[in-house]
């Protein structure tokens, strides 16, 4: 059975400058504006990235409050936020989980290898895991090779995650655009192995492959400023929106159903956050 197609987006992302696209949203009102235009794009979830005052990419908490605060007087409940752990090179995996923690969001992004570097960390994330699902935290584990599913596959059979079915995201390729075809062919070879729900996202004007992929597999996708600012035809994306909008004309030429934040919610037993 064909689920309905979540469409995440990925709007700022922890690099991009105002100088890359004017359209980057990266202040609390600016995501507010932005969380309303993908919404009636079709997004069901925003990865939230914040930045700190020079616009570097942080794991502040408070940043992180004011952000989720202002797209909630925006938009209430109609989109999951989903806030990252992503470590970007300057945050240990420790900082990490202490900002969840602290935060609690609705949901969560966690990359395998920086919360999983070693076998020796596997009990402390399995406690971890335990209490995001006490928290009714909703966690996306992030898998950027096929080293990362063969880990993933072994630790989810262990029961590592605290769940069968864990949602993941595929990332095919990377921002230096040095991945190659064989690379991210097998990669896409696992989301076809995966007995679990998965997203993919590219990068540049790969981000459209992706997304066709992903539509046409009973997969999700993630799309956004954070990889992707342009269009295939190489001039600029307008905003966010316009890339969710290729989303959902994708999936209805699919025949997929897009998913609305309540349905992902039915779809995860996520409790509101």
């Amino acid at each position: 059975m064909t689920d309905p197609f979540i469409i995440m987006s990925a709007p700022n992302g922890a690099r991009r400058q105002k100088s890359d696209h004017p359209a980057i949203p990266i202040t609390p009102p600016e995501m507010a504006v932005c969380a309303t235009e993908i919404i009636n794009a079709g997004a069901s979830i925003l990865h939230l990235h914040v930045r700190d005052d020079q616009g570097a990419h942080t794991l502040d908490v408070d940043r992180y409050r004011a952000s989720t605060s202002a797209i909630r007087d925006a938009v209430g409940h109609d989109i999951i936020i989903q806030a990252t752990s992503e470590s970007v090179g300057r945050y240990s995996r420790d900082q990490q989980m202490a900002m969840v923690k602290e935060l609690r969001p609705e949901a969560v992004s966690l990359a395998l290898r920086e919360l999983i570097p070693g076998e020796e960390y596997i009990s402390e994330m399995a406690k971890f895991t335990h209490w995001m699902m006490q928290e009714h935290i909703f966690p996306q584990y992030i898998l950027y090779d096929e080293n990362d599913y063969v880990r993933f596959e072994t630790y989810r059979k262990q029961g590592i995650f605290q769940n069968d079915r864990p949602f993941t995201l595929f990332v095919l390729g990377n921002y230096q655009g040095t991945s190659s075809e064989k690379d991210i062919n097998r990669l896409k070879q696992c989301t076809q192995q995966a007995t679990f729900p998965w997203a993919a996202c590219g990068f540049a004007t790969n981000e459209i492959d992706a997304v066709t992929y992903a539509a046409k597999n009973n997969g999700h996708i993630r799309v956004g400023f954070e990889n992707n600012i342009w269009r295939k035809e190489g001039q600029p994306l307008i905003n966010n929106a316009e890339m969710i909008q290729f989303c959902t004309d994708t999936a209805r030429n699919e025949n997929r159903k897009v998913a609305t934040a309540d349905d992902v919610r039915s779809l995860f037993d996520i409790k509101k956050g």
